[in-house]
């Protein structure tokens, strides 16, 4: 089980701001960043590679839960969305998506 997976099973406290049927979303506990939240799918998607076409209306909906919580988080100048997928590119968690994003400043990443 991964340590997002344990998140989400309430195995693991996490300052969560957010969640639904589909995913959660918490703030990190490592932050990179005064304002540091990850998005994370319930489903297990291992990284974007993997995803399938019925991964689409949940990947959607993960952008528009991120502009949700910058709006609730009053990041009113503006947000950077980006997708990390695998090693080279920084991914954070070979076994798990996790979808973060983080504010400095106003400035929002959104890191896979």
């Amino acid at each position: 089980m991964t340590i997002f997976e344990k998140i989400i099973a309430r195995q693991i406290p996490a300052k969560i701001i957010w969640e639904d049927d589909d995913a959660v979303a918490f703030h990190d506990v490592n932050p990179q960043a005064p304002v540091h939240v990850l998005i994370v799918p319930k489903r297990v998607i291992p990284r974007l590679t993997d995803a399938k076409d019925e991964d689409r209306a949940l990947l959607g909906k993960l952008l528009l839960v991120a502009r949700d919580l910058a709006k609730k988080l009053e990041l009113s100048n503006g947000y950077r969305v980006v997708i990390n997928c695998g090693p080279d590119a920084g991914k954070c968690s070979a076994s798990a998506c996790a979808s973060s994003w983080q504010a400095r400043a106003g400035l929002a990443t959104w890191i896979k």
